[in-house]
Formats: C-alpha cells, sequence, structure tokens
C-alpha cells in the first residue's frame, strides 16, 4: 500500500460492524499501521459480529457493543475521529424481504443519521460506507462498470442504495467527505459460515467441513467474481487515504469470474474429499436471484491504483484452512 501507513498511522478510527468479517480484518490491518481504532458493533446474534474475530488484537482496540440505530450514541461515537469505514450492515437478502422494516432501518434511516451526526458534530472526518453489487440488480452486460442502470431486486438492494446516496449527498452539500464501494463477493477467514446470511459461500465451506455435500441451486451455470478480504481491505484504506475517491462510488472485482458449479468442483478438488449436487432453487431464493454477475473495476483501478492480488484457488485454500482450525468458534 504506498500512502495508507503514513496517513493513518496515530489516526482515530471509527469501523462500525467491526467485529464483523471485513471490519475486524480492516482493523487488524489498521492496528498493525498504529492507528487508534474504536470498533462498534451490536453483536446481534442474526448479523455477522464475532468477537473470536479479534482474538489477537482485543488488546488494542476500542468495542463499543452500540447499535448504529442508537443515534445519540453514534453522535457521540463520531465526535474527533478522522476516518469511519462504515461497514455495519443487514446483509440478508431472504431477510430483507421477509423484515423489511429492519433492513430500512439499519441500511437507510441508520446511515441517515450517523451523517446527521457527522454535518452536526465532526465535518472533517473522511468516511469510506460498504455498498453491494446488488444495487444494479439483474445485469443488462457484463462485466458490470459503474455506469450500468441501478434496479435492484429485493429490499436489501434499494435500502443499501438509499444508504450510498445519503453519503454522496453529504459529501456534495455539506462538504463530508465520502465515497462507496460496491462490494461483490467478498470472502475469508472470519466471514459468517454457519448460515447463507452473510454469503452462499460461508455455507459451503460448512458443508464440506461437516462432510456434507454442497448444494448448488439451479443449473449451477449462474457465474460470479469474488474478492478475498486483505483485497477488500486495501480498496477500503485506499478509498479512505485518497482525495480522489472524495464523492465517487467504485466497484470491486475480480478478473476471474467462475459458474457456481465450477466454484464446487474447485472446493471440493482443495479440501480433498466432499461432493456437491445440484438442487432446485427454493421459490424465495429464485424471486431475487441476479443470474450472472461480474464487475468492471477499470475506474477504481485507474483512479485509486487497486486491484485484487489474490486467485480464488489461494484464497479458498486459505478460508477452508482457517475454518478447519477454528469452526468451534462460528457455529454451534
Amino acid at each position: 500500500m504506498p500512502q495508507d501507513s503514513n496517513v493513518v498511522a496515530g489516526s482515530d478510527v471509527l469501523i462500525t460492524g467491526g467485529l464483523g468479517f471485513i471490519g475486524s480484518a480492516l482493523a487488524r490491518r489498521l492496528v498493525g499501521l498504529g492507528a487508534k481504532v474504536t470498533l462498534v458493533d451490536s453483536l446481534i446474534p442474526e448479523y455477522g459480529g464475532n468477537r473470536f474475530n479479534i482474538h489477537d488484537i482485543r488488546d488494542r482496540v476500542i468495542v463499543d457493543p452500540t447499535d448504529v440505530r442508537d443515534a445519540v450514541s453514534m453522535a457521540r461515537l463520531i465526535k474527533k475521529r478522522q476516518f469511519l469505514f462504515n461497514l455495519a450492515g443487514q446483509t440478508s437478502h431472504l431477510d430483507s424481504m421477509t423484515d423489511p422494516i429492519t433492513d430500512l432501518n439499519i441500511n437507510a434511516a441508520a446511515q441517515l443519521q450517523i451523517l446527521e451526526a457527522c454535518r452536526l458534530h465532526n465535518r472533517d472526518l473522511k468516511i469510506v460506507f460498504a455498498s453491494t453489487r446488488q444495487v444494479y440488480g439483474r445485469p443488462q452486460y457484463l462485466p458490470v462498470d459503474e455506469k450500468h442502470p441501478i434496479n435492484p431486486v429485493d429490499v436489501n438492494g434499494i435500502n443499501k442504495l438509499a444508504g450510498e446516496w445519503y453519503h454522496l449527498l453529504y459529501n456534495d452539500v455539506y462538504g463530508i467527505r465520502a465515497c462507496a464501494l460496491r462490494l461483490t463477493n467478498t470472502y475469508g477467514p472470519g466471514m459468517r459460515v454457519k448460515d447463507a446470511r452473510q454469503t452462499f459461500l460461508g455455507i459451503w465451506i460448512r458443508q464440506l467441513i461437516e462432510q456434507k455435500p454442497i448444494q448448488v441451486f439451479g443449473s449451477g451455470e449462474q457465474r460470479r467474481d469474488f474478492n478475498f478480504v486483505s483485497d477488500v481491505v486495501d480498496a477500503l484504506l485506499l478509498a479512505a487515504v485518497s482525495s480522489n475517491s472524495d464523492g465517487q462510488v467504485f466497484n470491486l472485482g475480480h478478473r476471474e469470474h467462475v459458474s457456481l458449479q465450477e466454484l464446487a468442483e474447485m472446493l471440493v478438488r482443495i479440501s480433498g474429499s466432499g461432493r456437491y449436487q445440484l438442487i432446485p432453487f427454493p421459490e424465495d431464493r429464485k424471486a431475487i436471484d441476479i443470474g450472472d454477475y461480474y464487475s468492471n473495476f477499470v475506474k477504481i483501478e485507474s483512479t485509486l491504483g487497486w486491484s485484487p492480488q489474490t486467485t480464488l484457488e489461494d484464497g479458498l485454500k486459505t478460508t477452508l484452512e482457517y475454518y478447519r482450525q477454528n469452526y468451534a468458534h462460528y457455529w454451534d
């Protein structure tokens, strides 16, 4: 990383969703760079927070068990920070359809409250918001770039888009420096694997370790791209330290894209055992599936110098080995 060590060393950083998968990986990197790191996480069981994610740095960070919907507490936490990595969110597309109000409150209303706290108490911090590829809906062309039409297919995509646009609005109107990264399938050590609320790949990892068949929905021909978590952390830090990101939206993505069947075959091969099976799409999931998706990430590559460094096979090997050693901390 060319700049981040100089900029963030000694800086005061707040990470919402800090005990989650990406937040904890980011915290580990920031601690190593000498930042003062505070992690905000509600530790609601249905979401991704897990204290084991920071077991190796727990004495080097501050953990505040605040819910981002608590406007008074968030206003207190915003003050005097230099960077805010706004990663907290409800990530389950299916949950957003069965409980849309909770998704609205976390992914949209709470984001507006956070930005209001910044407007009133700290206009000088830089915010990086974790958005999602889901805002595009079903692709009209591939790879998907930032000019692709926006057409979310579920409540989660709509609310994440609102949260994203609130950040850009406050950048443009109030000068609160903010940008958004539209993440694709992020994976790696620390991701939720007890169920499919965060990513289908997590439950596939669990099924392999438990010697159960990986269940691939539909034909298995849907193509996806994947980012290993360390590459996502690189992108978050580059976005934070560069003024060229202010007011911008960037896709993340990978040059490798594979069908879900190819992904299952790769996991079985890497594991050395196991199998997969194609099963019919559950109706509730089929209704919001987006088909093929992979990103064009030329904009962030040309603007910030980011590109993914970890191959899919290497990332899957690292992830599978981590959960073989630590599964007891991630599912019952």
